[in-house]
């Protein structure tokens, strides 16, 4: 089992954190028919003020004094395309909000005796868990393998994709790959035991129930056994798991424990019914169900492990990026391959045969991607794969459950952030309501079938590489699934809780997730307009709600930050601002409110997340700002890994500093307000000046600050010889290729040892004459022109 590190440091905890660990209930609650009706009023009454603000205060305005000047006529039309943009934000919240409570109120869970008796009818077709993982830390990569190898899923192969230099020359660095790699190991060691004695158990179990068709005594007090062996076996790793923080806690309560929990009351009930049974020998469960029991116990512990490398391969791509890393499996799957020693590295070469083959990768009709700080419930696989093999769900391609936060978060921020994503859980669910439903890369099972659909192949450098989940943003999920749209593929979100993610747990660590969130919406928009108009040519029906929960899914934080901009920076006029407005915004907090209560959090949590977004503003700018970038340069944008440590990631200072920049720019606007009796713009402004000030002090921290700015403005004092190398050793190489593009010679890289194995490889190199004749030739040139 997992252990935690001895040297690492345990996140102290702050206060007003969160103290309760246990996670919200796998189904979700039943809303009442005042809880439906109430959602309803609330999108009514916002389309409703809305109007009356456009109407009473807009174009009255117009009617009763005219165009006036260029200037009103400008704030006009400008406060109410602000408006009306953060104003369609919050009804789309309300519509999606609205069906995930429809979702919930109709949805019934499947029995366990159907899941058991559809997978032993022969369906549990294979199933393949990627695990993308970079620099990870090995007991949070552990705690994830865990999770995914305890699946009850007949057919189950885990793969760790480890993505980090598989040669790394730092020490620390190197010890620290080295336990990620023997993770996998030493888990399917640790499953031999019970693996080997669940499926002996089984074989015995298949045999005595052909011979009868009820179970005998014997039998099933055979099958009590087993099961209490499992429940002890679960709660034996439980007790040596090393606890450090409330991700540890959920795993050892949900995971080991839950599943142990699970296997100790089927034990109880087959005592029942044994004792039903009386001096019978014969009881009342059939022989199939006693083997279909067994079969769970094997199925749960039976899942291969192992671990793929990539970047040990010279012809897959080692671009830096999630994307490609899942990419480069997904392109061998159900391959034979032998390794071929190149001057360039190791290739992997097909070969028909698997007997002859270093590498055999066996095909998957199902592939679950699930990120390395991502932990699973014991019946993810089993249900959602159920689901897809329904008859009505042919087309679906991909299907998930939006991933919810680990309860108990050590620090304010994580709890806050914990909150909104269990917020997003419930609007991904409404949004499925809709067929607008996109993939959320922390979890999804994936059909096979749909990723060739997407299939995009091209050559780089001799070698084929295949591409299915888009790496032309850091958003690659989002694009995905209009790739998936456009070939007739829906995506549905599985309404239940089965699975949870990490929270960044700090301001630096969420600076990066959230900048990425905010980057790629805007360019995959027009793809997304091109989906919709392929999609109505082939005749199929597309939506309005659809579109704009799509629309505003990609566009939102864009136009939601740039208007909150302009509210906070431009001094209206108040003529413009009417109470209309509020009562228009105020549905949209007043259910938000409700949720997070129905989430386990505070009402008034709803201020604490105003104050959130105002500091994370600047952050949400910068994303959009870099689409803007790659839409002008087409140039990718490197993808930014959230970090994942134990200790605090430093902020970069122009995060840091913009928070309170907004705090003395509001104060400023409040006493100009003030002063002119500007009395709804000073309020707006006093308002944002307090929930922001709250916000810098409980969440990035006045301390933290001032020393996140230290850093950053003394950073050029610290000298770092191999770094210093480093950078004159690019600057070289850069002015060197100026010069050779100048020349008109832009040449191919090349090994730097030039031995007869890269000359046979590589053969001639991609210049008129190799190097060291060229720089002779031009020294001679250079001397005879001297000389003359």
């Amino acid at each position: 089992m997992p252990e935690q590190l001895d040297d690492a440091p345990m996140r102290r905890r702050q206060w007003g954190a969160e103290r309760r660990t246990r996670p919200l209930d796998t189904i979700h609650a039943r809303p009442s028919d005042r809880k439906l009706v109430s959602g309803r009023v609330a999108i009514i009454l916002t389309i409703a003020f809305w109007l009356a603000y456009l109407v009473y205060t807009v174009i009255r305005q117009f009617l009763d004094y005219g165009t006036e000047s260029f200037r009103f006529t400008t704030e006009a039309v400008s406060y109410l395309v602000v408006v009306t943009f953060l104003t369609f934000s919050a009804l789309m919240h309300l519509v999606a909000r609205q069906g995930a409570l429809e979702r919930f109120a109709t949805h019934v869970r499947v029995p366990r005796a159907e899941l058991d008796r559809h997978f032993a009818e022969g369906h549990g077709s294979p199933l393949t868990v990627l695990v993308p993982s970079y620099a990870e830390e090995p007991d949070v990569v552990a705690t994830t393998l865990w999770s995914a190898a305890l699946q009850e899923y007949p057919s189950l192969r885990v793969v760790l994709l480890v993505d980090d230099d598989p040669f790394p020359t730092d020490p620390e660095t190197a010890a620290k790959l080295e336990r990620t790699r023997a993770v996998a190991a030493s888990i399917q060691a640790q499953l031999a035991a019970p693996s080997h004695r669940f499926r002996e158990a089984l074989f015995f179990a298949e045999i005595e129930a052909e011979q009868a068709p009820m179970a005998s005594v014997a039998a099933l007090r055979t099958l009590v056994a087993h099961h209490r062996w499992a429940d002890a076996w679960l709660r034996r790793h439980a007790r040596e798991h090393g606890i450090a923080d409330h991700v540890d806690h959920f795993f050892h309560d949900q995971v080991l424990v839950g599943l142990a929990d699970e296997f100790r009351l089927t034990a109880e009930a087959l005592d029942a019914a044994i004792t039903d049974a009386g001096d019978r020998e014969v009881t009342d469960v059939t022989s199939a169900r006693a083997v279909e029991l067994q079969r769970r116990l094997t199925w749960t512990f039976t899942a291969e492990i192992t671990t793929f490398e990539r970047k040990r391969y010279a012809n897959l791509s080692h671009e830096a990026n999630k994307a490609m890393n899942l990419n480069s499996y997904l392109g061998l799957l159900g391959g034979a391959y032998r390794y071929e020693e190149t001057a360039s590295g190791t290739v992997l070469r097909t070969v028909a045969d698997p007997a002859e083959a270093d590498l055999v990768v066996p095909a998957s009709d199902y592939v679950l991607t699930l990120d390395a700080d991502s932990v699973l419930l014991r019946d993810y696989c089993l249900r959602l794969v159920y689901f897809l093999e329904q008859p009505e769900n042919a087309n679906v391609a991909v299907t998930q459950t939006p991933y919810s936060s680990f309860r108990g978060a050590a620090t304010r921020i994580e709890r806050l952030a914990g909150a909104t994503t269990d917020i997003q859980h419930i609007l991904h669910q409404g949004m499925s309501k809709y067929g607008a439903t996109f993939w959320v890369g922390a979890n999804a099972v994936i059909r096979t079938r749909a990723l060739r659909d997407i299939e995009e192949t091209e050559t780089v450098g001799g070698f084929e590489v295949k591409r299915y989940v888009q790496d032309r943003t850091v958003i690659e999920d989002t694009e995905s699934s209009v790739d998936l749209g456009m070939h007739g593929w829906t995506l549905v979100n599985y309404p239940e809780r089965l699975s949870y993610s990490a929270t960044p747990p700090d301001f630096g660590s969420l600076i990066v997730q959230r900048r990425r969130w905010a980057n790629g919406g805007l360019l995959i928009l027009p793809k997304y307009i091109r989906q919709v108009r392929e999609r109505k040519a082939r005749g199929e029906r597309v939506s309005v709600v659809e579109m704009a929960l799509r629309v505003n899914y990609m566009a939102s934080i864009a136009w939601g930050s740039l208007g909150l901009i302009f509210l906070l920076a431009y001094p209206y006029d108040s003529r413009l601002l009417s109470p209309m407005v509020l009562l228009a915004a105020l549905p949209y907090f007043w259910l938000f409110a409700s949720d997070l209560e129905y989430c386990g959090y505070k009402r008034t949590d709803i201020l604490r997340i105003y104050g959130f977004n105002l500091i994370l503003m600047p952050v949400n700018v910068a994303g959009v700002l870099k689409s803007i970038q790659q839409a002008l340069t087409a140039k990718k944008i490197p993808f930014a890994r959230t970090p994942k440590v134990r200790d605090r990631t430093a902020s970069p200072a122009l995060y840091v500093l913009a928070p309170y920049a907004i705090v003395a720019f509001s104060v400023f606007t409040f006493v100009r307000d003030f002063g002119a009796e500007n009395w709804g713009n000073a309020t707006f402004a006093a308002f944002n000046a307090l929930l922001a000030t709250y916000a810098i002090v409980a969440y990035i921290g006045v301390w933290n600050s001032v020393v996140d700015v230290f850093l950053w403005a003394t950073g050029w004092m610290f000298y770092d010889p191999s770094a210093r190398a480093a950078r004159r050793a690019a600057r070289k190489e850069a002015r060197l290729s100026a010069k050779a593009a100048r020349r008109g010679l832009v040449p191919e890289p090349v090994p730097a040892t030039e031995d007869w194995r890269s000359v046979l490889y590589f053969g001639q190199r991609g210049t008129t004459m190799p190097e060291h004749l060229a720089t002779r030739h031009d020294t001679v040139h250079h001397d005879e022109k001297t000389a003359a």
